[in-house]
């Protein structure tokens, strides 16, 4: 495994601490780089936070590098909960010499981390840092998925200089294409390129409107289980919720749903690196946003401390099993874990396709993509798999 610890610099603990925290506290809870002490072990570790300095491909956002820091001040004092938190914080990536030196330097972070089997939460900085966070699954031999909570798609012009606004082109075009799926969760329509929506479908590409989510918080849950990673635009989040963003958005989701959502993702057994982006202290009002932030992070810790290990087999009895045929042509097996309740259903795989897609033939989903099945209506996001698997 690489060495990454000299992409990091300490943190300056009792700059953001200013008073005595209780043992359960996170900030002592945590295993901190501080100043003056060694670098901490990642082995058997469950969880990394990073903080990235970086803003320089920021499109009206610069000074969101600082988000790390601001994010810590409220973390640190935020108990730990009934959890035996086994988690690190790695200090910060500093900028690189060129905005490449940073990329590199997550890059082969998250990748470190994720052969090690930790969870990279990443509290950038600007939203182009997705690009390498994904770049650290290159030389992991498997396709991903992956969900952005964004209330915009971020394509962008492919052909120009990378930008937090035109990553997204970036992630698909790159070659070797190691995406399978992409997911937006929360798109206000009036924000986006009625182009790039058209391009979404072509794609077979996951997206769903603020309204369609707010409307059932729950309704997520099966979107963010598919995930391998996340990327979080923190301008989701309406502006009076938190308003740290130049560009925030008098719509979004309400924080509560934020938080949900975050547990959702800590739930998730598949979800292996999460990333929150644009939060910028210049634009905060009283910390509200980077308290909120912090209770994210909090909700996500939660949700992964309370993982239930659950991914169905044909076989195994901790699952029941829903045969349904619709229109005498498609034969639709569904899985209910008796663990958690959670559902999935499988995707026919033709046997012409190699053997790299085969771990997305069985996808997250919820009672109600079975209750349209019962209702001889094929649920859109399994067609939608199955045209990308044919």
């Amino acid at each position: 495994m690489a060495d990454i610890s000299h992409f990091f610099t300490p943190v300056d603990f009792d700059a953001l601490v200013d008073s005595e925290l209780n043992p359960l506290q996170l900030g002592n809870v945590i295993s901190i780089y501080k100043q003056d002490t060694d670098f901490p072990e990642i082995e058997n570790q469950h969880i990394a936070i990073i903080g990235v300095n970086e803003s320089r491909n920021s499109v009206n956002n610069a000074g969101c590098e600082t988000a790390a820091n601001a994010t810590r001040k409220y973390l640190y004092k935020l108990y730990s909960g009934e959890f035996n938190a086994k988690i690190v914080d790695l200090g910060d990536i500093n900028p690189g010499h060129s905005k490449d030196d940073t990329y590199f330097a997550l890059r082969t972070t998250v990748d470190a981390l994720i052969r090690k089997n930790v969870i990279p939460i990443i509290i950038g900085g600007s939203q182009d840092l997705t690009y390498p966070q994904f770049l650290g699954y290159k030389d992991l031999e498997q396709t991903i998925n992956i969900v952005s909570i964004d209330s915009m798609f971020d394509i962008g012009n492919p052909e120009e200089e990378i930008s937090n606004h035109s990553y997204l082109g970036k992630i698909i075009l790159h070659q070797p294409n190691y995406l399978f799926n992409f997911s937006n969760v929360g798109y206000q329509t009036y924000l986006v390129d009625p182009l790039s929506l058209k391009m979404m479908e072509r794609l077979f590409f996951d997206v769903y409107r603020l309204g369609q989510i707010r409307d059932k918080i729950e309704e997520s849950e099966p979107i963010i289980r598919q995930a391998d990673m996340i990327t979080f635009d923190i301008t989701a989040i309406k502006n009076s919720d938190a308003p740290a963003n130049p560009n925030a958005s008098p719509n979004g989701f309400y924080s509560e749903e934020a938080c949900q959502m975050m547990r959702y993702a800590g739930m998730s057994d598949k979800l292996s690196s999460i990333g929150f982006y644009e939060l910028n202290p210049d634009y905060d009002l009283g910390g509200k946003t980077a308290h909120l932030l912090a209770q994210m992070i909090w909700c996500f810790l939660d949700g992964y401390y309370n993982r239930k290990n659950d991914f169905p087999s044909r076989s195994n009895p901790d699952y029941l099993r829903f045969h349904v045929v619709l229109e005498d042509k498609y034969d639709i097996n569904f899985y209910k874990s008796k663990k958690s309740d959670r559902w999935w259903m499988e995707i026919p795989y033709p046997p012409h396709k190699d053997l790299k897609f085969e771990r997305h033939t069985l996808i997250p989903c919820s009672s109600k993509d079975y209750d349209m099945a019962m209702n001889s209506e094929i649920p859109d996001r399994w067609w939608q798999t199955y045209q990308k698997l044919s």
